[in-house]
């Protein structure tokens, strides 16, 4: 981790949503939705801005250190638009001189001749969802690009974000290790600083889920999926891109800091449909949920000022089960006096000496509790036996 990263301050984020794409993807259970007329980008500035109003109001005065256009498909909006949701924010909070500024955006051509004007606009990285680098799999994941035409625009944004990243995802229908290796070296060679590498997994109500159930779709077995994490992890540290979370993977000091803020538990608005946040107020930690229905989402703005839907203050338990939840997925770990001063109990001691015992947690020079490269693999049970 490079020296900034060291203090573990999350910082404040922002998160805007953008709801909507071209077309569904068959893996996908975002909130995401497909419009066959125009969008009113206009109304939705305002709406926008609206919500960044009403957070500013319940966390005022606060240093935004990073933003994140995510969706669905945020580089379907104007420039402009995207200018506009800035400018409200900055004048709403303060933002870092040097705030990382994150649009989502999807490797085409079209797309790709609008990144200067995101550039102009603020934005000073990107993140790209290219999945794969061969066309018969792009087009099995449901993806609109072709792997020539992802590798175009990978180098668009390279001549103009300082630092962008894009996402794979792995563990495809009869892939095999060797063939993933040299993909991913492939997309190694021109990633340049980070990159996010999913496995694929089937999510409930996707259409995915049903060719799965229809006997359609031949995911690999618990095995194969090992091996394939495996090569993962000794390509990526091979070239000096280490996993610093389970499923994202930088050069030193190159990592998203806007996930920083939600894997290190930090505080951060969620504007627009289906955005979630977690605000620290006088009341304690609130965890917010908006409208996740576009059209909805708007009219509950227009009306009543913001699309909240879900307010809860988080109990101390609650804030401690996120707290592990988020941080045991970094490879930096997590501080036990952070958790104890959270949920107010301490970690279990007994669990901890058990799991180390096990080879699955290990406790750092400083006293942190980080999972080792053999916990990772299962982590969802390290955390289950930690949390509970």
């Amino acid at each position: 981790m490079a020296s900034r990263h060291h203090n573990f301050e999350p910082g404040f984020g922002v998160y805007v949503h953008w709801p909507f794409c071209l077309s569904k993807c068959p893996y996908c259970d975002f909130n995401s939705h497909v419009r066959h007329k125009p969008v009113d980008e206009a109304r939705f500035v305002e709406a926008f801005k609206a919500e960044i109003a009403h957070r500013a109001a319940i966390a005022p005065g606060r240093k935004v250190s990073s933003i994140f256009f995510g969706g669905g498909t945020p580089s379907l909006m104007k420039p402009q638009t995207v200018a506009a949701i800035l400018d409200a924010i900055g004048g709403a909070w303060s933002v870092d001189r040097d705030a990382e500024i994150t649009l989502e955006a999807n490797p085409t051509s079209v797309e790709a001749e609008r990144f200067r004007g995101y550039r102009a606009a603020g934005v000073n990285r990107v993140s790209l969802g290219v999945q794969a680098m061969n066309d018969a799999d792009l087009k099995a994941l449901g993806r609109l690009h072709t792997a020539d035409e992802a590798m175009a625009a990978v180098a668009v944004a390279a001549s103009i974000f300082e630092r962008f990243s894009f996402d794979l995802i792995y563990a495809r229908p009869g892939q095999t290790p060797a063939a993933w290796k040299s993909e991913l070296q492939a997309a190694i060679a021109r990633a340049a600083e980070h990159l996010s590498l999913y496995q694929l997994t089937i999510e409930p109500d996707t259409m995915y889920e049903r060719l799965f159930n229809a006997g359609k779709l031949a995911m690999p077995d618990a095995d194969l999926s090992r091996a394939l994490w495996d090569v993962t992890q000794e390509t990526t540290n091979a070239a000096g891109l280490p996993a610093y979370e389970i499923s994202n993977h930088a050069r030193p000091g190159a990592e998203s800091r806007h996930n920083l803020i939600y894997w290190r538990y930090g505080e951060y608005a969620g504007i627009g449909p289906g955005a979630h946040g977690r605000l620290q107020t006088a009341k304690g930690r609130l965890a917010q949920a908006t409208e996740k229905h576009p059209e909805m989402w708007l009219t509950s703005v227009e009306t009543d000022g913001h699309g909240v839907i879900d307010t809860e203050t988080l109990s101390a338990e609650a804030q401690g089960d996120e707290f592990l939840l988020m941080g045991l997925r970094l490879a930096e770990g997590v501080d036990p006096d952070r958790f104890e001063a959270l949920s107010g109990r301490k970690l279990p001691a007994s669990r901890i000496a058990d799991l180390v015992e096990h080879g699955m947690v290990e406790l750092t020079r400083d006293g942190r509790v980080r999972v080792t490269p053999e916990g990772f693999p299962v982590l969802d049970a390290v955390v289950a036996d930690l949390a509970s």
